[in-house]
């Protein structure tokens, strides 16, 4: 149950770094795809944990 809690808390937070990266006009997009690529990959790593658990 705590994999997909930390599974859906890291989908929420690639959804914020986007919404922060597509509205914001700042120099540092760099660091927030960086952090986005990041979400991303717990989000993978997470599921496959999911998956394998079953």
């Amino acid at each position: 149950m705590r994999i997909k809690i930390s599974r859906k808390e890291a989908k929420e937070s690639a959804y914020w770094l986007r919404l922060i990266y597509e509205t914001s006009n700042s120099k540092n997009s760099h660091d927030t795809q960086g952090l986005i690529q990041e979400a991303n990959e717990l989000k993978k790593i997470l599921s496959s944990i999911l998956e394998k658990s079953k």
